[in-house]
């Protein structure tokens, strides 16, 4: 269960023969590939799509997942009035990739309510889908232009909700190369955009993802692409496994690069809930560090992005799955986050006035988890929040009581609220203050919330 494949689909209406009446065969290995590739789809036997497409309802700093239960989808505004088909969105799915990408802090917003009409980048590349993978839920995805890092971040949330989901999940980035290759191209022409649908067509080959992730900006704003952000996603999804790519056509007949690529997964490359992130593995060398020494450590020159900025975190430490130690910041008092995990992760083994301090003898028993906080929010209604997605802090003057979302036994607004009134010292009825936050979330396995 969980994501099994993957693949790269371009979304050019012209190669539809409804619409291209003889112009798509200038497409045909193009066309011969996403033939090829819904057999190979079909192979998996997925019950999911999670289809990403450039051109749905999108907001600028927002991922979108569409929330209709039911969608239609049509290209009769480029004349194939033949070509409309409804499919039955997961609603579970949807759910589950809402919670994730709140869980990790990732900006997410719901699309088309109460209907979605599926845009042109989703039903070009299902109509050469469809003839092998029938029956199929459609989770129509669209991003947002936040950092490319967030893309991939958000790819991660992806696999999450795929493996909490139950079900054979592949995931269709749908997008378009470079539209600048020729002089009659439908962008105009720059020179760079032969070079950026080279550079990027020789990393997804070789699978450098971080070759992909740290692209010149300079050269992908001169290329007028639209699908990278689709391609970053989908390697996001594939994170923590062995995957085996294949190029299966390039080509460029209109001034525009069309890229048909497919991601098998050969096996997992580890449990994902065994995947040490880099702010775990802090946490437990700082703790371990200053238990044996008395020292602290001090953050590696080579920060990855998550660890850099400023923000709050919590350190929570765990023996034998009960909680052992935790200790945090609401706000930032280091000069990155990465000083914040190492400072309160020693907090946490040391200053936790339930316990006693960590001893030697425990070290190789402990697991950890680290919450990166968002800035806090003030809530104007208890409708805004939810103890799933939120964590809150009520404050009365100087009196602060926080918690953490997702909890355990925490279901409930009322039970969070009352929770933080207990760890602060506010009685029932006096008047607070309520801020809400969200956090991304990494831990070991045997880290879990008490």
């Amino acid at each position: 269960m969980g994501v099994v494949f993957g693949c790269i689909v371009p979304h050019p209406p012209i190669i539809i023969p409804e619409i291209g009446r003889g112009e798509e065969r200038k497409t045909r290995a193009t066309i011969e590939a996403l033939e090829k590739l819904a057999s190979r789809l079909a192979e998996h036997k997925p019950e999911t799509l999670f289809v990403i497409s450039p051109h749905g309802t999108s907001y600028f700093d927002a991922m979108g997942v569409a929330q209709a239960r039911r969608m239609r989808g049509s290209l009769a505004q480029w004349g194939a009035f033949s070509v409309d088909h409804m499919f039955e969105n997961d609603m579970k799915a949807v759910d589950l990739i809402f919670d994730e990408a709140q869980k990790s802090g990732i900006p997410i917003r719901f699309i088309g309510k109460e209907g979605y009409d599926l845009d042109h980048g989703v039903m070009v590349p299902m109509y050469y889908l469809m003839k092998k993978v029938k029956e199929v839920y459609l989770v129509p995805i669209t991003f947002c232009w936040l950092s490319l890092d967030v893309h991939f971040e958000f790819g991660k949330a992806l696999r999450r909700a795929a493996e909490r989901l139950g079900r054979r999940v592949a995931v269709v980035a749908s997008g378009d190369l470079s539209h600048r290759l020729t002089p009659s191209a439908p962008a105009g022409y720059d020179p760079m955009g032969r070079v950026f649908d080279q550079k990027l067509v020789e990393a997804l080959r070789d699978y450098k993802v971080e070759e992909i992730l740290r692209m010149d900006p300079d050269l992908i704003e001169r290329a007028g692409e639209c699908g990278l952000r689709s391609f970053v996603i989908l390697l996001g999804a594939l994170e923590g496994f062995k995957v085996r790519p294949e190029i299966l056509s390039y080509e460029g007949p209109f001034g525009v690069g069309y890229l048909v690529a497919s991601f098998e997964i050969e096996s997992p490359a580890g449990d994902p809930e065994e995947e040490v992130h880099p702010a775990v593995r802090l946490a437990r060398e700082a703790v371990e560090k200053y238990v044996r020494e008395r020292k602290r450590i001090k953050p590696p020159s080579d920060l990855p992005p998550e660890l850099q900025g400023r923000a709050g975190t919590f350190v929570s430490i765990y023996k034998k799955g009960e909680l052992r130690g935790c200790i945090g910041t609401f706000q930032p008092t280091c000069s990155n986050i990465a000083e914040e995990i190492i400072q309160n992760a020693i907090s946490s083994a040391t200053q936790d006035p339930r316990f006693p301090p960590v001893t030697e003898d425990e070290l190789p028993e402990l697991t950890y988890s680290v919450d990166i906080l968002s800035p806090l929010e003030p809530v104007e209604s208890l409708e805004e929040l939810d103890p799933k997605r939120y964590g809150i802090m009520v404050e009365s003057g100087f009196r602060r009581g926080l918690l953490l979302p997702d909890i355990e036994g925490v279901d409930t607004v009322e039970r969070q609220i009352e929770i933080c009134r207990l760890k602060a010292g506010i009685a029932p009825d006096e008047p607070v203050k309520i801020y809400k936050f969200t956090v991304r979330r990494y831990r070991e396995k045997g880290a879990k919330e008490k």
